[in-house]
């Protein structure tokens, strides 16, 4: 296990391992194995875990591990129908078999779960925690496990039954929309026909109860049964208590908690759950606790979005995840405002809406990218202005809470995931459904030395900025601090970065304060989201509120001590007089450390 010291932020460095190795040059669109490569676990090697850890990541996200339905064949294992595949690779969430991880990432694909292993202790040996995903929610409609036969999902469901408490899957009837067996797939050829559900058919893994599902719909995968009935019920009062034995949960429960301490047992330290909102809250409470009596310091962090009406819960499911014992949620919300402010014209002072005191807010996950979402520095996203643009996001993201920090592979240098790849076509995502590369990645990974040889000055930049930004925000006023936001008591304020015609300000300039009251330590903080425009003369105002937050008392005098991307110093001595920042250059985040001599 690697261990985080109790008051370590978590930093976690999500890789997904077909791209992060991947040292060919090809990109063909819809190319093989052969014709564009593939990044190995081997890839991941000391001289790689060792500049994450010197970049200040103590967690790594090993994305897509798990063995997935594919278009590329093995001994033993032949390739799945194309008409179940989203790209020739296949879909990382359309797992195959919950106990075997990708063939395609094994320099020896027999050996493939010792190379893994061998990952594994490479991850302890440098101190980082290990996170792979986990997928409750649906499986490949392939899904047969080679290395565990017996824990195969719908081994002995009865497929006559759409729902029961004890069955693994949701199986379709005469009566369900789409014509009857057999099902039929949107992309279905005679070249490549799926034959596994030709006389009978299952729910998809988005819940769509039909014979017929769309290419919208998740119809390479099939949903999973927890025991219940989610076309009728969100609450589940009759579900098992926390610490109800095996034999009292439902049968799919059981399987997840298999497999769970399957990966345990082997060393990995923490899960990140795929759409945990459609999985019922009574479950995670279940499986987190039995998780944590074979590991105490089990990491789980959850994607999960409240607004999404596949969710089991009727009220806020963040909460409820929260409450069932996860270490984090997405912070989804915030993403949007961020991304917002340069694409669907929000405001800076839009961020205030998601700051609140509750639990939620210091346990999140924090990310400006992901596998799911689009590059910064994508010419057709973020403005179209380049991978500066994060510098100022990453300083409010995450900057304001203590929660985990993630970045994903690639963000760091810059990545564009520029041009169509295959299935994905050029969406502004590094795709995950293809055999792809990440060029400008590639310049720092330079054949496996990991030395950044081929990166412009540019680029060596931002590396060395995302460091000392994880380094500082790892300082008890950011680690385990509070917040205390500024911009409602500034939006009066002309001096604070107000542009012509503007009736208030806020609209690019963001400050707040962070402060732990046992260290004492504290921080003022303003952040330009602006790209082109410097604000000068700025000053910010610091209502009788903030100054009890900082514990100031009156006429006190307080110097500001500049510790992250900035060099000046700023002094006051009337907590009614405003704090004279003075120059604010385009996309700046500047941190100050608040001094009483």
């Amino acid at each position: 296990m690697s261990n985080l010291s109790e008051f370590e932020r978590p930093v976690i460095y999500q890789l997904f391992v077909r791209t992060f190795g991947n040292a060919t040059a090809s990109r063909k669109v819809g190319g093989t194995i052969e014709e564009n490569g593939c990044g190995k676990f081997a890839d991941i090697s000391d001289q790689a875990l060792s500049e994450m850890k010197k970049m200040g990541f103590n967690s790594v996200w090993l994305t897509g591990v798990l063995e997935q339905a594919s278009g590329t064949s093995y001994p033993d294992r032949p390739a799945d129908p194309e008409e179940l595949l989203k790209g020739r690779a296949g879909s990382p969430y359309a797992i195959k078999d919950y106990f075997d991880v990708c063939p395609d990432y094994a320099q020896n694909p027999e050996n493939r779960l010792q190379e893994f292993d061998d990952l594994l202790t490479r991850c302890r040996t440098h101190g980082l925690r290990t996170i792979i995903d986990f997928v409750p929610n649906h499986v490949a409609r392939t899904y047969e496990s080679d290395v565990m036969p017996e824990l195969s999902f719908g081994k002995k469901d009865q497929r006559d039954l759409f729902f029961g408490r004890d069955q693994h899957f949701y199986y379709l009837n005469a009566s369900h929309p789409g014509g009857g067996a057999p099902i039929k797939l949107p992309y279905s050829s005679k070249a490549s026909r799926y034959d596994g559900e030709a006389q009978f058919g299952r729910v998809t893994g988005n819940n769509a109860v039909t014979w017929g599902p769309s290419p919208q719909d998740w119809y390479e995968t099939v949903k999973l049964n927890y025991g219940h009935d989610f076309t009728t019920e969100k609450n589940h009062q009759n579900f098992p208590q926390s610490d109800a034995i095996l034999s009292e949960v439902p049968l799919t429960w059981q399987t997840m908690d298999s497999i769970i301490a399957y990966w345990q047992a082997r060393g990995v330290d923490g899960f990140r759950a795929d759409m945990a909102h459609m999985i019922p809250v009574e479950f995670w409470a279940w499986m987190i606790r039995r998780a944590r009596l074979r590991n105490s310091e089990a990491f789980f962090m959850a994607e999960a979005y409240d607004s999404d009406p596949m969710k089991l819960c009727e009220g806020n499911v963040m909460d409820a995840l929260l409450n069932a014992g996860f270490n984090g949620v997405y912070e989804h919300p915030t993403y949007k405002i961020l991304q917002g402010i340069y694409e669907s014209g929000n405001w800076a002072n839009d961020l205030d809406r998601e700051i609140f005191t509750g639990e939620r807010f210091h346990r999140s996950i924090r990310y400006l990218e992901n596998h799911d979402e689009v590059r910064i520095a994508h010419p057709q996203h973020w403005g179209g202005l380049g991978c500066e643009v994060g510098k100022a996001a990453a300083g409010v993201m995450f900057g304001m809470s203590r929660s985990a920090m993630m970045i994903y592979s690639g963000q760091e240098v810059g990545e564009p995931a520029n041009g169509a790849e295959g299935y994905s076509q050029d969406d502004g995502r590094t795709s995950i459904f293809d055999y792809t590369a990440m060029p400008e990645f590639q310049k720092w990974f330079n054949q496996g030395k990991c030395d950044g040889a081929g990166l412009s000055e540019k680029q060596r930049s931002l590396r060395r900025w995302y460091a000392e930004l994880f380094a500082i925000l790892q300082e008890p006023a950011f680690s385990l601090g509070s917040f205390f936001g500024l911009n409602y008591a500034n939006q009066s304020n002309s001096s604070f970065g107000r542009i012509e015609g503007e009736m208030c300000s806020g609209h690019w300039l963001y400050a707040f304060l962070r402060r732990d009251a046992d260290s004492n330590q504290a921080f003022f903080c303003i952040v330009n989201f602006h790209a082109q425009r410097a604000f000068s003369n700025v000053s910010v105002i610091l209502s009788e509120e903030a100054a009890k937050f900082l514990n100031l008392e009156k006429n006190m005098k307080v110097r500001f001590i500049a510790r992250f991307g900035a060099d000046e110093e700023a002094e006051f001595s009337k907590i009614e007089e405003s704090i004279f920042v003075g120059e604010v250059e385009p996309l700046a985040v500047k941190y100050y450390e608040v001094v009483i001599p």
